[in-house]
């Protein structure tokens, strides 16, 4: 599976337009219990979280399928374990998590009949008890729409800017475009497909696969969850 090619070109803009947010590892921090548990970060990029938890005092491992943020990963942060792997192949890994997370809307990269697999793959992995947190963009509000905008990043102190959208959105896929420009010209763009899965699908998937449901909520501020007015969608589950 090609997840997200483009961060190996998008590299050097990264961290401006996706920086590390506190609230976000306060959150995932609630539920990794007391340094010395192991954390599981599918979906890591360039690692920022698994440092933190790492700072803490926690075994981290991080997977993404992408080299290049591996790399840089591994470089920044090399008391993590860090592998280039799809995270479909958790199993691979062949350890046990007191929490495992997936943010940045990874999860939407997969067609449903690999979530499946994955997210019974997670359960497994998960230690008695364990937590699983995922967030992805609210499909319940954008499949009523043809497409979505999102607002422009200016980085590079203005000098750049990153455009993203969704388009041709329906029940089953869409197509997520990227572009990056700078003094009018367009220095790259990507386009890669994503599979929409609504709020009450991910319920039923994760009820199927063993899970009990924590929380539901629109962002990581804990706010409520409405389906046709949020944005994204953060759920919160733990092992039986």
């Amino acid at each position: 599976m090609k997840l997200m090619s483009f961060y190996t070109r998008f590299a050097p803009c990264y961290e401006q337009a996706f920086p590390f947010r506190q609230e976000v590892y306060a959150f995932l921090r609630e539920h990794a219990g007391a340094p010395g548990g192991t954390v599981l970060d599918a979906g890591c990029g360039p690692g920022h979280y698994c440092g933190r938890f790492l700072q803490e005092g926690f075994r981290v491992t991080g997977i993404d399928l992408d080299r290049a943020m591996i790399d840089g990963a591994s470089a920044a942060y090399p008391g993590g374990a860090f592998h280039c792997m799809d995270i479909t192949a958790i199993d691979a890994l062949r350890e046990q998590f007191g929490l495992i997370y997936s943010i940045g809307n990874v999860l939407a990269h997969l067609p449903q009949e690999s979530l499946e697999g994955f997210l019974l793959r997670v359960y497994k992995a998960l230690g008695e008890g364990g937590w699983w947190i995922l967030q992805v963009v609210n499909w319940d509000y954008l499949l009523a729409l043809d497409e979505y905008q999102f607002p422009v990043k200016f980085l590079s102190g203005g000098e750049a800017e990153f455009h993203r959208r969704y388009s041709a959105i329906s029940p089953e896929r869409a197509l997520f475009e990227v572009e990056l420009v700078s003094s009018g010209k367009t220095i790259f763009c990507d386009r890669s497909t994503l599979y929409p899965v609504v709020s009450s699908r991910f319920m039923q998937l994760h009820e199927a696969a063993g899970f009990f449901c924590e929380g539901v909520y629109g962002g990581f501020d804990r706010s409520p969850f409405t389906p046709q007015r949020n944005s994204g969608l953060v759920m919160v589950f733990r092992r039986r």
